[in-house]
């Protein structure tokens, strides 16, 4: 009796926790939110509607489902955009703390914390999606797929055993390379747990970088993270995409990089025609390069998507295959880190309109994106599992055995989906999520006291 009143008491306290997280700048976590939305979107498509999304392995379909995929899914649910724009963002918040306040006390925090938010979500989101993913669950998946002719969803590999689950987890935040083929992403609904892997290696490419800015003059910096740039871009690494995001950190906070945004570029030419009559050089707006370098990325994702599909993966040829082989990247399509040039422009581009604009921040800066943003590992971790357990037996209840046509049960699902996944993510946050950053900064308290 005591047990059984003690854990509603225990979830109601942890529920009721506050977390530690104090955010600064709040637009980066609207632009969290916007991918929560996206994440979304993509995960659910991929599932019932994969003719709709970029890259599909099913590209032919009905007429409009073909004329989405061609026009919205660069824009809207883009996988690519979806990866590295997380990395991306990672990289870009997670040093603010420490570059604010450079102390060794705020960099030993940060290091202990960033694991232990990270190890108990993804644990028990893959308990969660063991638990549900019963052998049964999985025929039903299978047929699923089967009926549809989706030859772009995965059926999640069945963890056998306590242990499978155990060495899977482990591995989540062990693993190297080759991040997508390990247990804990394929046995996760979407197989995109492998993100998290990403993520967090990424964060001591972070932390590891970081501790030299007090340190170090700024225009060695900026010179210096160049260089890292094209090296990890040749090497096939995420680093490429992380240490620009933590150049920008860097910028926003110790240059004034908005300021002098705003200002605009410079254009120093000694020329007189290219300067003001007080001699002062003509500036460039910053929205203008930013736009080119989306513009290119976005070209460049259409033109592969729309016209020539052949060409979208050559791109991870150019690479160095790290981990086997000395030359070129031939085996791309079993071995390689899926950042793309062209997504890192359109970040690039859009993280220069971001930082330098207010009213591009006051867009990102509003309460639904932020609300989201703070709920964003939730929404992640819940609604995958809860898409396939939930969405595949009402689609397959409604099209199937009901004889409702494909438009009507694929809405209704949606419909269901939502009402599933957001008090679902919202508990997840509340009872998981939160109740682990309060316990990783205790925890660090307690030992440093």
């Amino acid at each position: 009796m005591g047990v059984q009143t003690g854990i509603p008491q225990l979830l109601l306290k942890a529920a009721s926790l506050k977390p530690p997280t104090v955010y600064d700048q709040q637009y980066l976590l609207g632009f969290r939110g916007l991918l929560v939305i996206e994440t979304f979107l993509w995960v659910f498509l991929q599932t019932f509607v994969p003719t709709t999304v970029a890259a599909s392995a099913n590209p032919n379909g009905k007429f409009y489902e073909v004329m989405i995929r061609k026009t919205l899914s660069v824009l809207f649910w883009n996988e690519s955009f979806l990866y590295g724009a997380i990395i991306f963002l990672s990289a870009r918040s997670i040093a603010i703390p420490f570059i604010k306040n450079p102390s060794k006390e705020r960099i030993a925090q940060s290091v202990l914390c960033r694991g232990i938010t990270l190890w108990f979500p993804v644990a028990f989101a893959l308990a969660l999606a063991k638990g549900s993913m019963t052998q049964s669950e999985l025929q039903e998946i299978y047929n699923f797929k089967t009926r549809t002719n989706n030859f772009s969803m995965q059926v999640p590999y069945f963890l056998p055993n306590a242990l499978a689950y155990f060495n899977s987890v482990f591995n989540i935040f062990w693993t190297t390379h080759n991040y997508s083929i390990q247990a804990g992403s394929t046995a996760f609904p979407s197989q995109t747990l492998w993100i998290i892997t990403a993520v967090y290696m990424q964060s001591y490419t972070v932390y590891m970088t970081m501790v030299i800015i007090p340190y170090t003059r700024k225009k060695w910096r900026v010179q210096g993270a160049v260089f890292f740039v094209l090296a990890a871009w040749w090497c096939d690494s995420w680093a490429w995409y992380t240490i620009t995001g933590l150049l920008f950190c860097d910028i926003v906070i110790t240059m004034e990089f908005k300021a002098a945004a705003q200002r605009g570029i410079p254009i120093s030419i000694p020329m007189s025609r290219l300067r003001r009559a007080d001699g002062r050089p003509f500036r460039l707006p910053v929205w203008l390069p930013a736009g080119f370098l989306m513009v290119a990325g976005y070209l460049m994702q259409y033109l592969w998507i729309d016209f020539r599909p052949d060409l979208l993966e050559k791109e991870y040829e150019y690479h160095s295959g790290l981990y086997y082989t000395g030359g070129l990247n031939y085996e791309y399509l079993t071995n390689h880190s899926p950042a793309r040039g062209d997504i890192y422009l359109i970040l690039v581009g859009f993280f220069f309109l971001l930082e330098s604009y207010d009213v591009v921040q006051r867009i990102f800066d509003n309460k639904v994106f932020v609300f989201l943003g703070k709920r964003s590992l939730s929404y992640f971790l819940i609604q995958s599992t809860m898409i396939y357990i939930v969405g595949i037996k009402v689609f397959s209840k409604l099209h199937r055995d009901n004889g409702i046509s494909f438009p009507g049960s694929a809405t209704v699902t949606l419909i269901t989906c939502l009402a599933v996944v957001v008090p679902a993510a919202e508990v997840f946050h509340r009872v998981i999520e939160v109740p682990s950053k309060v316990f990783a900064h205790k925890f660090y308290d307690f030992i440093t006291s």
